[in-house]
């Protein structure tokens, strides 16, 4: 009766097979994420600024605090960026009357690797 099954040998081919594939797809796939985040970033610094101008328009000033656009209603916000991390991103305002600077800052190096600031008018820029 002869027996069947796979030889060390052979199994230690397909576990280097494996990992060698995990080497290589692995740093892509955090390379992917780190994309997404920063683009996420950048969109909800346009969606904060958008917030931000509809705010003045209606009340002729920029809020003194972010807690103004949430807690209106309707809210110029439906969600508040600035109390924790979101997407890998930790977003702090700086608010005056008549301007303001929205910064996004990664919450560590494998959520992203830039910086972001959108300021009054809209102009966004990386850090």
């Amino acid at each position: 009766m002869k027996k069947h099954g796979f030889t060390l040998v052979e199994i230690i081919i397909v576990v280097a097979i494996i990992a060698a594939l995990a080497a290589i797809a692995i740093p892509n796939l955090l390379r992917a994420k780190i994309a997404t985040n920063e683009s996420l970033a950048q969109s909800t610094l346009k969606s904060i600024s958008n917030a931000l101008e509809n705010y003045t328009i209606t009340n002729g000033k920029y809020p003194g605090d972010t807690t103004s656009l949430i807690g209106s209603a309707p809210p110029y916000l439906n969600k508040d960026y600035f109390s924790a991390p979101f997407n890998g991103y930790t977003f702090t305002a700086s608010l005056s009357d008549f301007a303001y600077s929205v910064t996004a800052v990664p919450a560590s190096a494998s959520q992203g690797v830039t910086s972001y600031t959108i300021s009054t008018g809209a102009v966004l820029t990386a850090n």
